[in-house]
């Protein structure tokens, strides 16, 4: 038994015999055994030494004690039998009376006074033993967070975890569910026991002798920085896999089943979105930029286009990162825009990129026009044109299949995207600047522009448990 454990059973025997105590106050002044011996012995003493008892200690007429004496009650006085104790005396002086309610007083203020202190002590003594548990477990949590709490936040105070190949060959089907294949990774499908769909990415390097250490860097620092995120509008990562024979490196992401933004624009196979749902999607992005940018170091996508923007279930916008496929096999050393090291000019420089890249993804998403390298030009300064102009020339831009548009939302959409496109970079606003405008034009909250349903902590779940039982 520890130190803790008997101290509080220590304090649970003191607080019984405590109770103990002060119960046994209310019989007092009923017992009065002191009285009860006293005479006693007194009777005793005169049998056996034959020495008369003083009338004072006779005991007293029947009709003098606790009831009251029967009608056909004799005014003599009877002596007691030889063999009978005599009882103790019915009244009292004032004195013995005085005596034994102070006594009784005194056990009850023991009884009220004690065990609240008693009690007192124990509920400190239990926070001074908790509270060192509850600081040593909170400083036992990771540089990042995951915005979880409870059982799944314990399992990754650790960091991300490390997912066995078999487990994740077994949710794809033999990595037979190929959901997309580029010349640097490939995406396959998965789907966990309890039913929640995976994205499992994994690079086209089949060769350790191919995966130097700078793409082992490359790969550590993306994992680092992805699982630093933590927002409803990017696409969260649940683990990884790393193994040498077979060679493989992989991340694993929570799956958006709605594709990416850039094929509901431009493909007709996909569902049409309305003005309503566009400006849901302009709202999350802009969100979660900003939250990007406010982090500790910054954030900045490296290559933020519609191919990044992936749709949720209910068409909510979720920004996914891929680029540390292509930086895995580069051969320079020098950092991409999103691998911010701290140098002021770096910094500066990646996140004004994004609020380029932010206009330029308004006006796809109003327009429905492609900004490809080959027509971006044209777009942006058919763009310029339009603001300068005056703001009714902005719907000109608009998406033909759009019929519900609002004039005030496009005025204001209109003049975000003139500030963003900017040529220099000084001159163009800070993401929270630019999250203010729009929201108080659009007035769609955090809240409303992020996912309804999303089966997320379901996968975080069984991940975890699949990662800690291997």
């Amino acid at each position: 038994m520890d130190a803790s454990s008997s101290f509080v059973l220590a304090v649970l025997t003191l607080l019984s015999a405590s109770a103990t105590g002060g119960c046994s106050s209310v019989d007092l002044p009923a017992a009065q055994p002191g009285h009860r011996r006293l005479l006693q012995d007194t009777n005793l003493a005169a049998r056996w030494v034959h020495i008369p008892v003083p009338v004072a200690a006779q005991v007293p007429p029947s009709g003098s004690g606790s009831f009251p004496a029967s009608s056909g009650s004799q005014s003599q006085p009877r002596r007691n039998h030889p063999h009978e104790v005599a009882p103790p005396p019915a009244d009292l002086s004032g004195h013995g009376r005085s005596k034994l309610h102070y006594l009784s007083r005194s056990k009850r203020w023991l009884y009220w006074a004690v065990l609240p202190a008693v009690g007192l002590l124990l509920v400190t003594a239990l926070a001074c033993w908790l509270l060192p548990c509850r600081k040593s477990a909170v400083a036992t949590i990771g540089p990042w967070k995951t915005g979880l709490s409870g059982q799944l936040q314990k399992a990754f105070v650790t960091g991300v975890p490390k997912l066995q190949l078999s487990e994740l060959e077994r949710a794809c089907e033999d990595f037979s569910n190929i959901v997309a294949s580029y010349p640097h990774y490939t995406v396959y499908k998965g789907t966990l026991s309890s039913g929640v769909e995976i994205a499992v990415v994994s690079t086209m390097i089949t060769s350790s002798m191919e995966w130097s250490d700078h793409s082992e860097s490359c790969f550590r620092k993306k994992i680092d920085a992805v699982s630093r995120m933590n927002h409803k509008n990017f696409i969260n990562l649940l683990g990884f896999c790393e193994e040498e024979e077979p060679f493989t490196r992989m991340m694993v992401l929570e799956y958006a089943p709605n594709g990416t933004l850039y094929e509901s624009l431009h493909d007709e196979d996909f569902e049409h979105i309305g003005w309503r749902g566009r400006m849901r999607i302009i709202m999350g992005l802009a969100y979660c930029i900003q939250h990007m940018h406010e982090l500790s170091p910054p954030v900045a996508h490296p290559d933020l286009q519609s191919s990044s923007i992936l749709l949720s279930e209910d068409s909510a916008a979720k920004i996914v990162d891929m680029s540390v496929w292509h930086e895995v096999i580069s051969k320079g050393k020098t950092p991409r825009n999103g691998e911010l090291d701290g140098h002021p000019e770096q910094v500066s420089d990646g996140l004004a990129g994004n609020v380029y890249n932010f206009g330029v993804l308004l006006l796809e998403i109003i327009s429905g026009k492609l900004p490809d390298p080959a027509h971006e030009r044209s777009l942006v300064s058919s763009a310029m044109e339009c603001i300068s102009t005056g703001d009714r020339s902005m719907v000109s831009l608009l998406d033909p299949t759009l019929k519900d548009h609002k004039e005030d939302e496009l005025a204001v959409i209109g003049k975000v995207i003139h500030a963003c496109i900017q040529s220099d970079p000084r001159n163009r606003p800070s993401m929270r600047e630019i999250t203010a405008r729009l929201r108080e034009a659009i007035g769609i909250s955090p809240v409303a522009a992020t996912p309804r349903l999303s089966p997320l902590w379901w996968a975080e779940l069984e991940v975890l448990s699949t990662a800690e039982a291997s």
